[in-house]
């Protein structure tokens, strides 16, 4: 705790210098006052860490910065791809050290309450970053905020769905996706049965238990009355059905290492026939033997609980501008102008991203079906807790929802493992509801 103080007043510490001294480079005052006037005449460098995927995403984002500088030809982007699993910590190391920061980072939407809490982040009300607010999306927008200040600007958002594949269904002699998790079991042993294809893939990535929680109308925490409730009943229910559909043969166990990308190769040719995933996967998916017709990709909402109600996490990532960044105007430019509307649609129609602005969602955006049925998705997805821990309470959850799905772990000792690991050392003020 001390040491999170220490490191906030430090960051504040030094965006206040970078104000007082016009920031480096010319960067001028945090106010970007100069952006505001007279935006033509900016210059300098500007820093960006994208922590999109280097081969699937990260070349039109790349695109969109030979764009910018197009545009504002005085100003230069140094663009660094930071794996998105280093990211986080690299930041959180760099940020409070006030040196190897980078002015732009492509923030997940988990961090960025966290990362704003620490003082490392700039509030961009008021600055030139921050335009139309009204056209974004509620959920993205809602996430960038801590204690009346707004932190970051929605670029993209996702949330997850139940993927499909139509032939090996209809081989099985299924008309439909499944609506819920005790469908899916059947659903996944009669196409298993019949076709000889693995039912479902479970992710063993700790995100991905969510829809899970959510379908039996629980959470990690409740902020609100300061709750652990990762390991009430409902929560113990909720995982008890994800181990259940591996330990029946409906899902294949996952592998412990690199799990996912086993489960999208198989998925993609046809040896599998479910797959609960977001909208950054089908660009890949579609490179795959049983999509290269992209019909016969079927995208329904995840499956509900017992209760009656289905849940996705809303995701995404939002670009933050460094609170000791060197060139405040640049870095203000460069964000209005990476999330704006022509540059998500773009990102949209070439790479499958759903937009967090309204005004995106253009025809040529909805034509795809894919992101039409993700677009719809999105109305139901709800966001993550408001914590600045957020991060690191998957973090702790990974290696026991791992250890559950891959049957090396009964759910209830995983479940209350890590609230007690929370309450120890991230939630020490939360009490822990079993």
């Amino acid at each position: 705790m001390r040491r999170g103080i220490a490191a906030a007043a430090l960051a504040g510490a030094l965006a206040l210098a970078a104000t007082a001294c016009g920031g480096a480079a010319g960067g001028g005052r945090s106010d970007g006052a100069l952006a505001a006037s007279d935006p033509g005449s900016v210059r300098g460098t500007v820093t960006w860490w994208d922590t999109s995927d280097a081969t699937n995403e990260a070349p039109a984002f790349r695109g969109l910065v030979r764009d910018f500088e197009a545009a504002y030809p005085k100003i230069k982007v140094d663009y660094v791809n930071v794996p998105f699993d280093q990211a986080q910590q690299k930041f959180k190391t760099a940020a409070p050290a006030g040196r190897g920061a980078p002015d732009v980072l492509r923030s997940d939407v988990g961090w960025t309450q966290g990362f704003a809490q620490l003082g490392y982040l700039k509030d961009l009300r008021g600055t030139p970053a921050l335009a139309d607010t009204g056209d974004f999306l509620d959920g993205p927008l809602r996430g960038t905020a801590y204690r009346g200040g707004t932190y970051g600007v929605p670029q993209v958002t996702d949330t997850l769905a139940l993927l499909y594949n139509k032939e090996l269904f209809a081989k099985a002699g299924i008309e439909g996706p499944p609506a819920d998790w005790k469908a899916v079991k059947d659903t996944a042993l009669r196409i298993k049965e019949r076709t000889g294809a693995d039912g479902i893939g479970l992710n063993p990535d700790s995100y991905y238990s969510l829809p899970f929680l959510y379908g039996e109308g629980s959470d990690l925490v409740d902020v609100g009355r300061k709750q652990i409730t990762i390991a009430n009943a409902a929560s113990r229910k909720g995982v008890e059905t994800a181990a259940g559909l591996v330990a029946s043969g409906a899902a294949p166990k996952p592998a412990a290492t690199d799990g996912y990308n086993a489960l999208k190769t198989d998925f993609k040719n046809g040896r599998l026939a479910m797959l609960v995933d977001g909208p950054w996967a089908t660009k890949e998916l579609f490179g795959g033997d049983a999509f290269k017709a992209r019909g016969n990709l079927g995208i329904a909402p995840v499956p509900a609980g017992s209760t009656g109600t289905a849940g996705a996490p809303m995701g995404g990532h939002d670009l933050v501008v460094y609170a000791g960044a060197r060139n405040f105007d640049a870095a203000y430019l460069f964000t209005r102008f990476m999330t704006d509307t022509a540059r998500q649609e773009r990102i949209s129609t070439r790479i499958g991203l759903l937009p967090t602005r309204k005004s995106a969602y253009s025809e040529a955006v909805l034509a795809d079906p894919v992101r039409r049925a993700f677009h719809e998705a999105l109305r139901t997805a709800r966001p993550r807790p408001p914590l600045r821990q957020g991060g690191d309470l998957f973090t702790d959850w990974l290696p026991h929802y791992t250890r559950i799905l891959t049957l090396k772990e009964d759910p209830e000792k995983g479940l209350k493992a890590t609230a007690r690991a929370w309450r120890s050392a991230l939630l020490k003020d939360y009490g822990i509801q079993e």
